[in-house]
Parts: C-alpha cells; structure tokens; sequence
C-alpha cells in the first residue's frame, strides 16, 4: 500500500480492518492492537487525507473508534493535520469514559502539546454543559505532563483547567480532575498540594484523597494491610 491510494480504496480497507477484527479468537487491547499496528504499517506511505477519511469509515463504527484515533496518531502526517475542526468531529458521540479516554490521550492532549489547537478550544470544552467533553478538558492536560509521551510539564495551562471544573461533582469529572493533578505533581508537587489547599472546601473527597496519596506513596489508592 502506497501513496497512490485513493478514496475509492478507503472502503475496502476499513471493512478489511474490520473483518480482522471480527474474526480474532481473543478479542482484547493486545490482540486488536496488533491487527492496527500491521494496518499503521502498511500505510505509512498513506497521505493524511486518506488516512483522515479511513479514520472518518472506522468511527462508523463505534467500537472502532480507538483504532481509528490510534492510525491517525501513527501516521506523523495524519496527525499533523489534526486542528480544532478535525478534533471537534472526531469528538461527537463522545458520552462514555473510555470514548473521552481515548479521543482526549490519542488525539486531543497530543494535539495541545505540540500547538495544533489553541487554548481557548479546551477552555470551551472545560465549559460545556456536557460533562463528557469537560472530562475531555481535563484529559486533555495529561498530555502535556505525562513524560513518557513527551509532556514537558505545563503548570499554568493545566491549573487553568483545574481550576474552572474544582467545584464540579460529576462523577466522571471528579475522576478526571483527580488524574489531571496527579500528573502535574509528578512536576510541580508544591503547587499541586497547594492548589489542594486553595480548593479544599469545594473539592471532591476523591481528589483530595487521590492527589495527596499519590504525592506521598506513589499510589492514588495504596494497599491499607
């Protein structure tokens, strides 16, 4: 597979992907994985707009949605057309945690870290009246801190975050605030703790918890024995 792919080949390959797919004997993240990682292969010579249009086939498709996300990540040229409008398509139906997971640490954090979208789109999400899409905010500050992937540590834009949704109680939200400020005190502890302090009377139970545990063992939830 090559450059000289066209849009009338995107078809045939998603209903291929998805027929591998179909047929694993095992069907987990490893197993799945591995069918991506041979398609991520064999197109690497792709042009972005065809692997932006394989993406748009496989999304079809909810269940496909990581596989998709995870090619345009692979593919440096895909992912490097990924602005505002791609990430606020690739975005709708977002309404579980591992759907905002997914989107928010694929694409949209690693967007944000290398300048593709702006500040202010994150800030519109971490206002939505959808509490899927101000989860995906919070998500979304895990890349900028996460050093494996290339997180510097962002202190100021993460807290920016943080700091509009510490008085937000969805579940899903409170989960999210908490992952948000653990990654940033792997850089920045002293901030963090004190962030903690400035918030403690509208701050969720769980994050005062999680924070601080993982601040002093390593852990959000240690052993108790």
């Amino acid at each position: 597979m090559d450059s000289s792919l066209s849009h009338q080949d995107v078809n045939e390959i998603a209903r291929a992907i998805e027929a591998e797919l179909r047929a694993l004997p095992v069907r987990n993240t490893e197993t799945m994985r591995a069918v991506r990682r041979k398609y991520t292969l064999a197109l690497k010579t792709a042009s972005p707009e065809f692997m932006l249009a394989l993406a748009r086939e496989l999304i079809h498709n909810d269940q496909h949605r990581w596989i998709a996300f995870e090619l345009i990540r692979q593919h440096p040229q895909a992912f490097g057309c990924i602005g505002a409008r791609e990430l606020e398509e690739f975005g709708k139906g977002i309404n579980s945690w591992w759907r905002v997971d997914e989107f928010a640490r694929t694409l949209a954090g690693p967007a944000w870290l290398r300048g593709q979208i702006p500040d202010e789109l994150i800030l519109e999400w971490a206002h939505s009246n959808d509490p899927w899409w101000r989860r995906a905010a919070l998500v979304s500050t895990v890349a900028l801190n996460v050093r494996s992937q290339g997180g510097p540590g962002d202190l100021v834009r993460t807290l920016r975050i943080c700091q509009l949704l510490a008085d937000d109680h969805d579940d899903m939200v409170v989960k999210g605030l908490s992952w948000a400020l653990r990654e940033l005190a792997v850089h920045e502890p002293e901030a963090v703790e004190q962030f903690l302090v400035e918030f403690e009377p509208v701050l969720a139970g769980r994050v005062k918890r999680e924070v601080r545990n993982k601040m002093k063992t390593g852990l959000k939830n240690p052993r108790r024995g």
